[in-house]
């Protein structure tokens, strides 16, 4: 339009236009006439309905549905005198699916998890073994047999990130702590049998916010080598992909065949689980899945490993050079210190109220010594001279430690207490419940069960009767009277008879035997 603002423009420039955009040229005369009346270079742009803050904060009440939103704003607009105001339900649906994108609309329906689907992902650079360690819990969907019980065991690992080897297991029967993590550290930091040939230390270690990897234990283990611990945020399973995958690796190409797998495909009404006795035992299970870690290591071909390699021949290939740690500064490494110095008695060594002997402990009683032990293992302790240099003196065993079948018969007596005050506690919930009759008009529910005034007093009665505070009986034996030479106070003045009295007249009270108080007495 500059050469029409200044009388140039002719048809040769017209023709150009047309040629280059590919339109006729009686298309760029009609252009250049809008130009001209309207003042505007592009194509008109038709009002449409647009999501608005509002809508969005509707969207999300109703769970993305349009069509609920939609009937929301037909009935407030109804209510206000103005229907024509709301568009079409089409026009709606067109207008979320033009501004709001296929993440949003599922963040809408089914949260931050669907939201995260739609989302593009990078990848961390190549590293080199070593490098870098990412380690996880993952509970076991599979039933094992132990002490006559099924249990669903808890596998703590660390895996490299470059080499996709697995360098350190350790497998809990419960929800696993700090002893767990460290127990697959020292199985990954040591190369030696039956550990290795994987292993060493690492530059760095991955984890999530859980509290037992930010433990103040394993932070020590760790920093005594100078190991940093990188704690990723919470709820991002995408920034620690590599031991992410494994967990689903390993449910996949193993568990999901073994007996007792809680997730498998069942017939109608087969509620029962697998019986106790056609389930594996603890102590065959974990030899499972450690061969399973042998045949990944050694056999298998894990995405992620260059030249399809297995992960032992991706990290042989590597010629990054392996820091070792000797075996004698790894030999205590998941043990902690209270920090207490204690003496060898007669009686042994005293930790948590309770004795721990060992046959070497003979001759050094007055021993000053300190204490390391296993985070929640209370069965044997090392026992450490408390002056430097430090020496190990040796292992002290806990004393007069419970027979397995008493443990077998304590676990029954528990378990059978347990039960019965679940039940007590169930049916003092099912008597506290007060449950109403169905109404199909807007009237308020009536009680099904109907109590009489005589039943009502004589369960009142009965709950003052066990109660220990009703019971209580102050005044049924009285007080002694106080020694004679206890200080009594002074008894208060007669108020009721206002007359007034000269002091000297008032003569002193007389001991009982016999003597007066001497001047300046608090009697």
């Amino acid at each position: 339009m500059a050469h029409d603002s200044r009388g140039e423009l002719a048809t040769e420039h017209a023709r150009a236009v047309a040629g280059s955009l590919g339109v006729s040229l009686r298309t760029v005369w009609n252009w250049v006439a809008v130009a001209r009346r309207e003042g505007r270079l592009s194509a008109r742009t038709p009002s449409r309905a647009g999501v608005t803050p509002d809508m969005r904060v509707r969207l999300a009440v109703w769970g993305g549905n349009v069509s609920a939103v939609h009937r929301e704003l037909l009935a407030e607009a109804a209510a206000a005198g103005d229907p024509g105001s709301v568009p079409s339900l089409r026009t709606l649906q067109r207008a979320v699916r033009r501004d709001l994108s296929a993440g949003e609309r599922a963040g809408l329906k089914g949260g931050e998890a669907a939201r995260r689907r739609y989302d593009v992902y990078g990848k961390r650079p190549p590293t080199h073994r070593n490098a870098c360690w990412e380690g996880d819990h993952k509970r076991i969907p599979v039933r094992v047999a132990l002490d006559g019980a099924a249990v669903c065991p808890w596998v703590t690992w660390f895996i490299d990130v470059a080499s996709k080897v697995i360098v350190g297991v350790a497998v809990t029967p419960h929800q696993p702590a700090r002893d767990a993590v460290l127990a697959a550290l020292r199985s990954g930091i040591s190369r030696s049998a039956p550990y290795g040939p994987f292993g060493g230390l690492p530059d760095r270690v991955r984890v999530d916010r859980g509290k037992d990897f930010l433990s103040g234990a394993v932070a020590r283990a760790l920093g005594g080598f100078a190991v940093p611990v990188h704690d990723l945020p919470a709820y991002k399973p995408y920034r620690k992909g590599t031991v992410e995958a494994l967990n689903s690796a390993v449910e996949q190409m193993l568990l999901v065949s073994l007996p007792g797998y809680t997730r498998r495909a069942r017939p109608a009404q087969a509620y029962r689980p697998d019986p106790v006795e056609g389930l594996l035992s603890y102590p065959d299970f974990v030899q499972v899945l450690l061969d399973w870690v042998a045949w990944w290591n050694t056999e298998h071909h894990p995405a992620g490993v260059p030249d399809g390699m297995t992960p032992s021949e991706a990290w042989e290939a590597d010629p990054t050079p392996i820091e070792d740690v000797p075996e004698k500064q790894l030999a205590f490494f998941a043990m902690e210190d209270d920090g207490r110095i204690r003496k060898i008695t007669t009686n042994g060594v005293a930790w948590r109220r309770r004795a721990y002997i060992a046959d070497w402990m003979a001759g050094n009683v007055g021993t000053r010594v300190r204490l390391r032990y296993l985070p929640h293992f209370d069965g044997t302790i090392e026992v450490f001279t408390a002056d430097t240099p430090v020496r190990h003196l040796g292992s002290a065993y806990l004393a007069e430690a419970a027979t397995p079948a008493q443990r077998r018969a304590l676990s029954k007596v528990r378990e059978s207490k347990a039960r019965a005050l679940k039940a007590d506690l169930k049916a003092a919930e099912k008597l506290s419940r007060t449950r109403y009759t169905a109404t199909t008009t807007p009237a308020a529910p009536h009680p099904r069960r109907s109590v009489t005034e005589q039943q009502a007093h004589e369960e009142i009665s009965r709950a003052r009767a066990v109660d220990l505070a009703a019971r209580a009986l102050p005044d049924l034996i009285p007080p002694r009277d106080p020694p004679p030479g206890w200080a009594r106070p002074r008894p208060r003045p007669d108020t009721t008879a206002p007359a007034v009295t000269d002091p000297a007249d008032i003569a002193p009270p007389e001991d009982p035997t016999g003597a007066r108080p001497a001047p300046g007495s608090k009697e």
